[in-house]
């Protein structure tokens, strides 16, 4: 059985996020309004983020606080999401912006009709 308390995941999940939405840590701190260096303490495990930086740094990821925390498995920690929703999870942060216009598209095209 695993020792590691959730938040102590929290510097690999960070990562793996960033990774996951191909941004650098410089790219993911101007997403999410916070210095450069808080990304590189808090990937590294020196530092960990007040409430208030986990959820924006969750939001400009658009990853669940649950998963930077290792209390979910996936990113978006929805067992029951549709496929687009699970497609949409792999995206990296410029193509995950790209559907999300695109659906707008739809949608306000939509309520046209």
């Amino acid at each position: 059985m695993s020792t590691d308390k959730p938040s102590d995941l929290f510097p690999a999940r960070l990562k793996a996020a960033r990774e996951l939405r191909q941004f650098s840590q410089a790219d993911l701190a101007e997403k999410a309004g916070l210095p450069a260096t808080s990304i590189s303490h808090f990937e590294a495990g020196s530092r960990k983020p007040s409430f208030d930086n986990l959820r924006i740094l969750a939001d400009a990821l658009k990853v669940t606080a649950d998963y930077l925390l290792g209390r979910a498995d996936q990113p978006d920690a929805s067992g029951g999401a549709n496929t687009l929703h699970r497609h949409a999870q792999k995206l990296t942060g410029e193509d995950l912006e790209l559907a999300e216009s695109f659906m707008k598209l739809l949608q306000d095209r939509n309520k046209k009709r």
